[in-house]
């Protein structure tokens, strides 16, 4: 019986997950968010606080979202670890009755063997080759158990960096919407007509009729500075940290195609511009939500759909990296909820944002100018 369990026992694969990666990503994810919230504390005193702003919530959204997929990952270590120690209970009941049996006894007589001498030499033989296997079985049981406890007590803390890391990002959130408001710094190229914006948005039905009406409802153009892309086109990053959800033409559960790509994102994203461009239009438009149309360059046109808060208005000429505005959805106590799927599914890339280039009023694939092969 002791032979045929300490077989058994050693032939037992070592589960040791000891110290898991997703551990070690969890906790570099804590020290993004720490950086972070360092930022947010040195953003008071920046010289340019909305660039400062800008930085500080691309860094707690980069943290929260390394923390969201450590946190997940860890989650699923713990579990797969506490499953696979409960189907192990009867085998770690007979390796702890074979070390009790071996060890229980000070009195030699224990170990002699029915079938003499012999037999005893043969059984000592067995027990010096056995036991440093069960030393070593006996240490991957103590590293696993110790690992659901450090897996355990990893959850705990970073769900409460990440509640601590959300009330932070929300409040950069919130200084940057004043700190845009209070901007006067901005260069115009053009003054906006409200009464032929509002004209042109009741006489189109279409993003095309818009967009070619555009340079008919400005007063007071100044040439703009020369900008080109050359160089740029393909490499340009998302305006968003998202993963590509949908590519220009696939329809959507409609069926309806549209030439541009959506960008799976999570509430409250921050949106920048990807270069300097100069704002052509700013709010609602037909059935695409809030807009904002962005010109990098002559005849090209950049159009974001699907915000909830937009920044800057017509004419303004903005620098690349400058924020235009915010996805919209709830984030709150929620956010610390996670699913065990895969990262970017579920609900914690709700929002879209739908991305149009135009090229002399032609829709062009922005997956040519844009890097979507990774999350931006």
């Amino acid at each position: 019986m002791i032979r045929s369990a300490l077989i058994l026992l050693l032939i037992w694969p070592v589960a040791v997950f000891a110290q898991s990666e997703a551990a070690v990503e969890a906790r570099a994810a804590a020290a993004e968010l720490e950086s972070a919230s360092a930022l947010l504390d040195d953003a008071d005193s920046a010289r340019d606080r909305v660039k400062a702003l800008t930085e500080t919530i691309q860094a707690f959204e980069k943290g929260l979202g390394a923390m969201r997929a450590g946190l997940r990952q860890v989650a699923i270590n713990e579990a797969q670890l506490t499953q696979k120690l409960e189907a192990r209970d009867g085998e770690v009941a007979q390796l702890l009755g074979v070390l009790q049996s071996i060890g229980g006894s000070p009195s030699p007589v224990s170990f002699l063997h029915p079938d003499g001498p012999t037999g005893t030499a043969r059984a000592g033989m067995l027990l010096a080759e056995l036991t440093p296997a069960l030393n070593t079985r006996a240490d991957a049981l103590r590293r696993d158990l110790e690992d659901v406890q450090t897996l355990r007590t990893l959850q705990v803390d970073a769900k409460e960096r990440l509640q601590k890391g959300l009330t932070e990002v929300q409040a950069a959130r919130t200084s940057l919407n004043q700190a845009m408001a209070n901007r006067t710094d901005l260069p115009i190229r053009f003054t906006e007509d409200p009464v032929r914006t509002a004209i042109l948005i009741a006489s189109t039905e279409t993003l095309d009729g818009f967009a070619s009406g555009l340079s008919e409802i400005v007063t007071d153009e100044v040439a703009p500075a020369p900008v080109n892309l050359d160089g740029q086109v393909g490499d340009l990053t998302l305006p968003v940290q998202g993963l590509l959800l949908r590519r220009a033409g696939e329809a959507d559960a409609a069926g309806v195609k549209r030439p541009g790509i959506i960008v799976a994102t999570r509430p409250r994203a921050i949106v920048t511009t990807p270069t300097a461009a100069t704002i052509r239009y700013t709010g609602p438009l037909l059935d695409f939500g809030n807009v904002i149309i962005l010109e990098p360059q002559a005849d090209t046109l950049f159009v974001l759909a699907g915000l909830d808060v937009v920044y800057g208005t017509a004419g303004q000429v903005i620098a690349g990296g400058t924020p235009i505005g915010l996805m919209g959805g709830q984030t709150d106590g929620n956010d610390t909820t996670l699913s065990l799927g895969r990262e970017g599914t579920g609900p914690d890339r709700s929002e879209t944002l739908y991305i149009e280039v135009r090229q002399d009023n032609t829709p062009q694939d922005p997956s040519d100018w844009f890097r979507t092969d990774k999350d931006g």
